[in-house]
């Protein structure tokens, strides 16, 4: 039983494959309103770099995702780059139970613990866009780890309403 009690759920983490991908898609499909496309995935398999993307499993089953890639601050005119959060989702059924916490807090730990190796020497921040709507994501991200709400992207999602975005940035450095 999940024991009313414990909000906390156990869980390990495993990384994303072409073998495996398929769930990814499935996860997606339940947790947003927006459907990604064929180079999403392709690029999330072909990275091949578990700390940054990764499944969240419970009892075996997938119950939530998180897909990060480094990539260039725009207008950086220096070589710096930023962490820049594709997606993170949870299924429904098992929100509030620091899942996503987890993951979030995974990424930030593989973050801290490599600061100085590789591709993340240059990394400053950590991005990701929010639908304006979403409220919960947004308390999410600036209440748990400490992002800040920056500018509004206007008709930045196609498809969707409303279809603009918040900025949620936290400096790394």
């Amino acid at each position: 039983t999940m024991g009313g009690g414990n909000k906390d759920l156990e869980v390990e983490f495993g990384g994303i494959t072409a073998d495996n991908v398929e769930q990814l898609r499935k996860l997606n499909a339940a947790c947003f309103p927006v459907s990604y496309n064929e180079n999403y995935y392709r690029e999330v398999v072909k990275r091949q770099n578990d700390d940054l993307n990764k499944f969240a499993y419970w009892n075996g089953f997938v119950i939530g995702a998180v897909c990060t890639r480094v990539e260039p601050i725009p207008e950086s005119t220096n070589n710096r780059s930023r962490l820049y959060i594709m997606t993170l989702g949870v299924l429904a059924a098992y929100r509030g139970r620091n899942v996503g916490t987890k993951l979030i807090g995974s990424i930030l730990e593989y973050f801290e613990s490599n600061r100085n190796v590789g591709e993340l020497t240059t990394v400053d921040e950590i991005v990701l866009h929010v639908q304006t709507s979403n409220d919960d994501a947004i308390r999410f991200y600036t209440t748990r780890f400490g992002f800040e709400q920056g500018e509004m992207v206007e008709n930045y999602y196609r498809r969707i309403d409303p279809p603009h975005c918040y900025v949620l940035s936290k400096k790394l450095r």
